[in-house]
């Protein structure tokens, strides 16, 4: 630990870093950054080095919020081995003192780092990996669990590791197949959207928005996402359509971030009049699944679910519907806060509240 130096450095650098590591995520990234800015964030890029060799890395974001005083976040991050506590000792020290003395109230972190093996229903695995000392060691630094996080802390994952599609599907769940063959049979297809027709995308989600009560993103956010990511064949937007009384109609939309191994769903719609006839959902899946096998990303992330399954939940039919396709549950470390200054902390937390309030 003697060795080791705290240091600002390059986007360049960043990304060098990020692209040979298992924790990346396409939240920390210079893409990202650059979207973060256009929203009037400050940016920076942190790393621990030794040796002249950068051994862990923060993409992390600063807007000024009470009393000139800022949350610094660290979305999907920080990229490092969490099983090596020495160094995550020192790069959270190192963060916390930065923030200290750059009018930082608070640095909260989301790692992309998964806690407990589960399996398909979110069973803990036996003999399986428990990385749950990494929470201690939180703890012991001063980072502190929260449930108010953009990141979900649960996720539902496709392991593809070289199957083809052929195999994937036949482990899909006989009523998925089945919602798969009937979209083919309608003359259901699927294709890539153009930037130019990103108000289709944008005018399901948001209708899909209102009807399941989720926040939607507006629609300079997918064309911003599309110019940032598209140079680097990182980014899909695909819409499924069939000919309804003679008019090519669009009946759902996903967009899906390609980055590292694996790819992410992180945004999709259906047009509520023709979901139950066409099944075009199933088919975008299956769509981007084969893309994933053909092109040998090592996983498909259906991306989050609300907590571990549970039948009584009112979200369990999103889970359900990811299930259908195989894959197992991953439990991510969580969100963790560490408060820097406490009046500012203390607002900060009092605004929070006041969102989660619901009227009678």
């Amino acid at each position: 630990m003697v060795d080791m130096k705290f240091e600002l450095i390059s986007a360049e650098d960043f990304r060098a870093f990020t692209n040979s590591s298992p924790y990346r995520s396409f939240m920390q990234t210079p893409e990202i950054a650059n979207y973060r800015e256009s929203e009037g964030w400050t940016t920076y890029y942190f790393a621990v080095v030794e040796k002249d060799i950068i051994v862990a890395a923060a993409l992390a974001f600063a807007k000024p919020t009470f009393l000139g005083k800022s949350s610094y976040v660290i979305p999907g991050g920080p990229i490092m081995d969490y099983e090596n506590r020495p160094l995550v000792q020192f790069f959270l020290k190192n963060l916390k003192l930065y923030a200290k003395t750059h009018n930082g109230y608070e640095i909260r972190i989301s790692p992309y780092y998964e806690l407990i093996e589960r399996d398909r229903n979110g069973l803990k695995v036996e003999e399986g990996f428990d990385h749950s000392e990494v929470l201690t060691t939180m703890r012991n630094c001063g980072f502190l669990a929260v449930s108010d996080a953009s990141q979900p802390k649960y996720l539902f994952v496709l392991d593809i590791n070289g199957r083809s599609a052929n195999e994937l599907f036949a482990d899909f769940k006989r009523n998925t197949r089945n919602h798969i063959r009937k979209a083919e049979r309608q003359g259901v297809t699927v294709r890539e959207l153009k930037r130019s027709e990103l108000g289709t995308l944008k005018a399901i989600t948001e209708s899909t928005s209102k009807r399941r009560n989720f926040s939607d993103r507006p629609l300079s956010y997918y064309e911003k996402m599309y110019d940032l990511f598209t140079p680097r064949d990182e980014i899909k937007y695909l819409v499924a359509e069939a000919n309804i009384n003679g008019k090519n109609t669009p009946l759902a939309v996903a967009m899906f971030m390609l980055y590292g191994d694996e790819i992410v769903y992180l945004f999709s719609g259906s047009d509520e009049k023709y979901m139950r006839e066409y099944n075009a959902q199933y088919l975008i899946q299956w769509q981007i699944i084969q893309y994933a096998a053909e092109h040998h990303f090592a996983r498909y992330n259906f991306y989050g679910i609300q907590g571990l399954p549970d039948q009584n939940s009112k979200d369990y039919g999103i889970y359900d519907f990811k299930k259908g396709f195989g894959g197992h549950v991953v439990e991510l470390a969580g969100t963790f806060s560490a408060k820097i200054s406490s009046l500012a902390y203390l607002h900060s937390l009092l605004v929070n509240f006041k969102k989660h309030i619901t009227k009678p």
